[in-house]
């Protein structure tokens, strides 16, 4: 029973959003991460266990399902680490009586604004342990205690999980004032969500203009000028050929992410390596805005230059191109890997880090024994 995901109702919800997944019905990091949590918030509402080795051997056969389904899409893998991390520690609140209190953040801008980092004070709770006579394990007179005694304070955890996910681009986007200031010009690629909502808020308080490069083959760029436009920013789209010529004007270049890995390098939409090696060039600064989801406690598995991830080739060479395609092989990442020295800053939910400090935010995020579900 421990071993296995344990209803029918869990295996049919299990199972669908992984037929979704292997067929590109769910993409982009934060869509995945949402549907992931919600699977896991159902299967572990109608899960038996009598121990937590049991609840979390149930929740790994459902994380590496759906890993498994959809190995490119990390932010699966990443929502199942971190609900795995929760549950261990309201586990051990429960089972030892200790009160969990909130880490204290220390970034770039909370070092710089305020001197120090900021102390978070969360009313003291009783603990499971206190209000209804400790946990009770393999009791074989009430097999089901242990999970009916604990489900309550995980439904809360994954709440919290869920809250932090549908909240993201607010809390990256409070303090975009801080970063881009009147009369600058910004640089960015494609159409990133987390990206727009940061620079729509930084309009707020400041005039400055976007110059977005269209990323071809996909022109998401298109969508994000239009998008931007219509919030009243100053938006000017450019083929991605004029990236370079362009940067020397260029004061910051703000990109999105797909999964930053555990050497502080990212998987970013295709372009971003060509636009942060000019930034390189001119030294201008590469700021990306990225959830806390999204560190993934992997490395570049594939090689230097990109994920293994490609779309149709069909977009950049044509069949009607006859005579040329029978020449030649044609290669259409979706991704491009953006190597750690050529990003300045990583603005995320929980402050802004730079590449060296990503070890340290995924070692506070995950578990060691989660990095393989």
């Amino acid at each position: 029973m421990a071993t296995e995901i344990s209803s029918i109702a869990n295996q049919r919800v299990v199972e669908t959003l992984a037929s979704r997944l292997r067929r590109r019905q769910v993409v982009g990091s934060r869509g995945t991460a949402l549907e992931t949590v919600l699977v896991l918030r159902q299967v572990i509402s109608k899960a038996r266990f009598s121990n937590i080795d049991q609840l979390v051997e149930i929740i790994r056969s459902v994380g590496r399902k759906l890993v498994e389904a959809q190995p490119k899409e990390h932010t699966v893998g990443n929502t199942v680490r971190k609900v795995l991390h929760h549950i261990r520690e309201e586990y051990h609140t429960a089972s030892q009586g200790t009160v969990s209190t909130s880490k204290n953040t220390l970034s770039i801008a909370k070092f710089v604004l305020q001197g120090q980092p900021r102390k978070q004070n969360i009313p003291q709770k009783a603990t499971l342990g206190e209000s209804q006579g400790g946990l009770k394990e393999n009791d074989p007179d009430d097999p089901d205690a242990f999970a009916r005694t604990l489900k309550p304070v995980l439904m809360e955890a994954i709440q919290d999980v869920l809250d932090e996910l549908e909240t993201v681009y607010d809390n990256i986007s409070k303090n975009a004032k801080d970063h881009i200031h009147s009369d600058e010009i910004i640089l960015t690629i494609g159409k990133s969500s987390t990206v727009e909502a940061f620079l729509k808020a930084a309009a707020v308080n400041r005039k400055y203009t976007v110059i977005i490069a269209d990323t071809a083959p996909s022109y998401s760029g298109h969508d994000m000028a239009q998008s931007l436009s219509a919030a009243g920013i100053s938006t000017v789209l450019v083929p991605d050929s004029s990236i370079y010529a362009l940067m020397s004007r260029i004061n910051k270049v703000i990109i999105g992410a797909h999964a930053i890995l555990a050497n502080g390098g990212m998987f970013a939409i295709t372009g971003s390596l060509l636009a942060a090696t000019a930034a390189r060039a001119h030294s201008t600064p590469v700021v990306v805005c990225a959830g806390q989801f999204k560190l993934t406690p992997q490395w570049n598995l594939y090689h230097e230059y990109g994920a293994l991830d490609f779309a149709d080739p069909s977009s950049v060479l044509g069949f009607e191109e006859g005579n040329l395609v029978d020449k030649v092989d044609v290669v259409n990442p979706y991704y491009d890997f953006v190597r750690p020295e050529l990003i300045d800053a990583f603005i995320t939910n929980d402050g802004d880090h730079p590449p060296s400090s990503v070890y340290r935010l995924i070692k506070e995020a995950y578990d060691d024994e989660d990095y393989e579900l």
